[in-house]
């Protein structure tokens, strides 16, 4: 006679403690934006801790619930909650000049997730502050800055080096952001990496005694 197995559990659905990260992450995302913004000169976008907490949640929650966190902020700013900095809020931010920087908000945190999933659980600090980086800094003004050339006539070279002034305090975020999560993972080791696992460990646990009970 075969034995049937019930397939191993998955993590695609969102677990009570996935759902509070993310909603807790929107939250703070919203709360960076309480001190206002910061314009330098005739800059169209303003400078904002926003961004940090964008890199908090894909370095901290990885990269499906730190995507997650960002779009659930998103969805309430497009909705009409005065959630960003400088109280604003509604659909029309997202077809403005910073339009692009929302949409790479996005991309930013699914990058640095993903590749901080990958650097676990030794989380060397080098290569964190590479990985934060590439999806904190580059992949964000990879939409934003092209975005905001078009939307306002600039010409992308003069927009990409307009940009150049937040690169600073881009910088100092990402540094900021390693630090911060080097300490949480340190202090809970599988908040990334057992999802990883959790995935393949049940399938090859299982398949021994499946194999056993076969006529």
């Amino acid at each position: 006679m075969t034995q049937h197995t019930t397939p191993p559990a998955t993590r695609r659905t969102l677990s009570a403690r996935d759902l509070a990260s993310i909603a807790t992450f929107a939250a703070l995302i919203a709360a960076l934006g309480l001190p206002g913004s910061l314009y330098i000169g005739a800059a169209a976008v303003p400078i904002t801790f926003q961004t940090l907490g964008v890199m908090l949640a894909g370095a901290i929650l990885g990269a499906r619930n730190g995507f997650l966190a960002v779009l659930l902020l998103e969805v309430l700013v497009a909705a009409g909650l005065p959630l960003l900095s400088g109280g604003r809020g509604g659909i029309g931010v997202f077809l403005g000049p910073t339009g692009g920087y929302l949409v790479g908000w996005l991309l930013g945190a699914l990058v640095i997730g993903w590749f901080t999933a990958r650097l676990l659980p030794r989380y060397p600090l080098w290569a964190a502050l590479g990985a934060t980086a590439l999806g904190g800094i580059v992949a964000i003004y990879l939409i934003g800055v092209p975005w905001l050339a078009v939307s306002t006539g600039t010409p992308l070279l003069v927009a990409f080096t307009g940009g150049l002034v937040f690169l600073p305090g881009d910088i100092l975020k990402v540094v900021v952001t390693v630090l911060v999560a080097k300490q949480v993972h340190r202090a809970w080791p599988g908040l990334i990496a057992d999802r990883r696992r959790s995935a393949s460990a049940p399938a090859n646990s299982d398949s021994a005694p499946t194999a056993a009970m076969q006529p």
